[in-house]
């Protein structure tokens, strides 16, 4: 095969880019991939910078943006070279950078190949990574290269190479439509895992090539004379042989022998309308005999990665079994290149965007939506392996790796401490620092999928603080640190109880006996008290008074102050939440009781989202959220720690979303549909166009919590045609 040249992709990418600027683009990344990789070289012994002008002439032949071809030429430059993220971005901008980035951390991820499920965990892994479908789409070419030079590798190199292409890169290729590389995949792996099984197909089908290839040309021409004695214009006719590993797979998926197989040889028939479709397989249902329970309309109920065809098996020329598929020549393409045949860039498009350019393939693909439920052959071991990735995906979970390679979910903005309490309790109880990809990095960081996560602990820590329940995202930390919290919190009371009761009973001149707990029990369990431990905690917190408590112990009941030891409780003991609130927002102030709580009007904190007290002059304790803009040059004297109280559930929180969106017939109804599935009221809405022509609608909701929030926008993200969504910061 000859070797592309940076010529040769301007010449392909030419075809369709004519605006000057993009050319130079695309000669400037090659530059800048050529000095990089300058005395590299693959295991061929050609040059590295080849693999990157091949990535990049297919991506061309593709006809993507000139940032993903960009992209194909920079793809190692990040993980195999000294060249800093910084740098690319200052060169080539942040678009170009996020593929590279993408498909970088794609090409670390740990792959082994001992279970199925593997296979299910690295995919979702993959996908989770790839909002952007760019990625996925380089890493896919990028493999089919690689694996055109796999002879070069070691065999335990070939074989783990192969398997993992199987597994992962040609289901993926075939979910997004790309029959092309997709086969071309399964074709190579095949051949590395199974020598003896491909070579035996490959001689069957080449045997009887010849052969076939004649029986194909005499019904091609006969299908001609009927298509014109009907009239039938602008149609082309080819043959077609399977690949060698459908081939197989469908030997053994149905038990055949390989004369068997009936659509070993097949006919495609381009047409240009829908109508021309129709027309034509009834010119070949009348000429002959089809097959029964071998007719697919994929035209009126396409497959999940867009492919539409007429498929029908007839009794053709001689009694011989052909299958022949009727298509439009639009509809040929998307067969051919999958997501890439709506990808095709515009550059008259001058509202182009990263963001838009990926809504306009989720919208014709229906792919976050469809693959769901995109089942080619059933149930069992062999089911589709992306199946239920639904929460994976929308929910925006990040998946990271544990040193040894083991794959972990938590929730989008996780932090390490996440991740340590995730390991053990006592893990995250000593944690005094993180490690993420090799770099030191601090509590505070917000975990990416693809992360290798380290956690460094020592045994002298004294433990979490306060601050740390504002750090961590999952419940099952919070938990953790509260409960250590708490304990801690009742160490000191008792230790502070203890003391006061001592320096009571030395002052009066009671003996310092060991108390016994049956004791306690009987004079204070209507109290809530049903032991000494019990009765130190109340002392140390005031409750009960330490006197009164040594009066009663030692039988003066004269001068026991049945005030004071009450003077907290009502019929029964105060419930922790009750004291701790105090406010109607369930916002907990350390150290200040009933304090002022106002929440901002600028960013709608809402229960559950880092927030931050913010002491102002007249109207209290205002809180912010903590991204809120409005905070960032405010007078850092000011701030005050707050923290909500996980057990308050009383009042409705009010939030103002933005969502921008394409204008279309009903699109505002399906947001009102989509939010009223949930636990939410919607207080007002609005909408109107922008100055791009965009709809701009404006939601205020009142929610209880803030998962309630994050749920629903992800939800309405969903919604086709949905651009952004926003929570405001006025």
């Amino acid at each position: 095969m000859e070797k592309k040249t940076i010529d040769d992709i301007i010449n392909k990418a030419g075809e369709y880019l004519k605006n000057p600027k993009n050319i130079q683009l695309i000669r400037d990344a090659y530059e800048v991939a050529k000095v990089k990789h300058e005395g590299q070289y693959r295991k061929s012994h050609d040059p590295y910078i080849q693999h990157p002008l091949e990535v990049a002439y297919m991506l061309a032949e593709l006809r993507v943006a000139p940032t993903t071809i960009m992209a194909g030429l920079l793809h190692d430059v990040l993980e195999d070279t000294e060249t800093s993220r910084e740098e690319l971005i200052e060169k080539f901008g942040i678009d170009v950078v996020n593929i590279v980035d993408g498909v970088t951390k794609i090409g670390q991820l740990k792959y082994m190949t001992k279970e199925k499920a593997l296979a299910r965990t690295h995919q979702k892994i993959l996908l989770a990574m790839a909002k952007d479908i760019r990625v996925v789409l380089v890493k896919i070419v990028d493999r089919v290269h690689n694996m055109r030079t796999l002879q070069y590798q070691t065999p335990d190199k070939q074989i783990k190479i192969a398997k993992e292409t199987m597994d992962l890169y040609a289901p993926l290729a075939h979910r997004l439509g790309m029959y092309r590389m997709k086969a071309e995949l399964e074709d190579i792996s095949f051949k590395y895992l199974e020598p003896l099984e491909y070579n035996r197909i490959r001689k069957l089908i080449k045997s009887q090539k010849a052969v076939r290839e004649e029986d194909i040309g005499r019904m091609q021409n006969r299908i001609e004379e009927v298509l014109k004695n009907n009239n039938i214009k602008n149609y082309e006719i080819t043959g077609r042989l399977k690949n060698i590993y459908s081939v197989c797979k469908k030997m053994r998926q149905k038990d055949l022998e390989f004369d068997q197989i009936y659509d070993l040889m097949a006919l495609r028939i381009l047409v240009l309308t829908i109508e021309d479709c129709y027309h034509v397989l009834g010119l070949i249902h009348g000429e002959w005999a089809p097959l029964p329970l071998r007719f697919k309309d994929y035209i009126a109920t396409p497959k999940p990665n867009l492919y539409q065809s007429l498929h029908t098996t007839v009794v053709g020329l001689n009694g011989k079994i052909y299958e022949i598929q009727i298509r439009t020549y639009e509809m040929d393409e998307i067969a051919e290149y999958g997501i890439a045949a709506h990808w095709a860039y515009k550059e008259e498009n001058k509202a182009y965007s990263p963001e838009k350019e990926q809504l306009e393939i989720a919208a014709k693909l229906r792919w976050y939506k469809e693959l769901l439920t995109y089942a080619e052959i059933g149930e069992s071991e062999d089911s589709d392996p992306l199946d239920n990735i639904r929460d994976d995906i929308f929910s925006a979970n990040v998946y990271v790796f544990t040193p040894k390679g083991d794959v972990l979910d938590f929730p989008n903005g996780s932090t390490p401490l996440d991740f340590a309490y995730r390991i053990h309790t006592e893990v995250g109880n000593r944690t005094v620092g993180a490690i993420v990809n090799g770099k030191i990095v601090p509590l505070t960081y917000k975990l990416k999928t693809g992360d290798v996560v380290e956690i460094k602990t020592s045994n002298n820590f004294n433990g979490p603080s306060e601050s740390w329940l504002k750090i961590v995202k999952t419940n099952h930390a919070k938990h953790k640190i509260i409960s250590v919290l708490n304990k801690r919190r009742r160490e000191f009371l008792i230790s502070k109880g203890k003391e006061d009761f001592e320096r009571v009973c030395k002052s009066e001149n009671y003996p310092l006996l060991k108390l016994d707990d049956k004791m306690i029990a009987s004079l204070f369990s209507k109290y809530g008290i049903n032991n000494s431990e019990d009765l130190y905690v109340e002392i140390g917190k005031g409750t009960i008074s330490a006197k009164g408590s040594a009066h009663r112990i030692y039988g003066k009941t004269e001068k026991f102050d049945e005030e004071a030891l009450v003077k907290q409780y009502s019929e029964e003991p105060e419930t922790p939440a009750a004291k701790k609130t105090a406010n109607e927002w369930g916002i907990i102030v350390e150290g200040v009781d009933r304090a002022q709580i106002k929440l901002a009007a600028c960013c709608y904190p809402v229960l559950g989202d880092d927030i931050v007290g913010y002491v102002s002059k007249s109207h209290g304790i205002v809180v912010h959220r903590y991204e809120c803009h409005n905070i960032r040059n405010a007078e850092k004297e000011r701030f005050i720690d707050v923290i909500w109280d996980s057990e308050f559930d009383k009042k409705p929180y009010e939030s103002l979303i933005y969502i921008l969106s394409f204008d279309r017939k009903n699109i505002v109804a399906e947001f009102i549909n989509m939010l009223n599935s949930f636990n939410l009221t919607i207080k007002s809405i609005s909408s109107a166009k922008n100055r791009d022509g965009d709809l701009l609608t404006k939601i205020k909701l009142t929610i209880p919590h803030v998962d309630v929030l994050n749920n629903a926008i992800i939800n309405v993200h969903k919604i086709s045609d949905v651009y952004s969504i926003e929570r405001v910061i006025r």
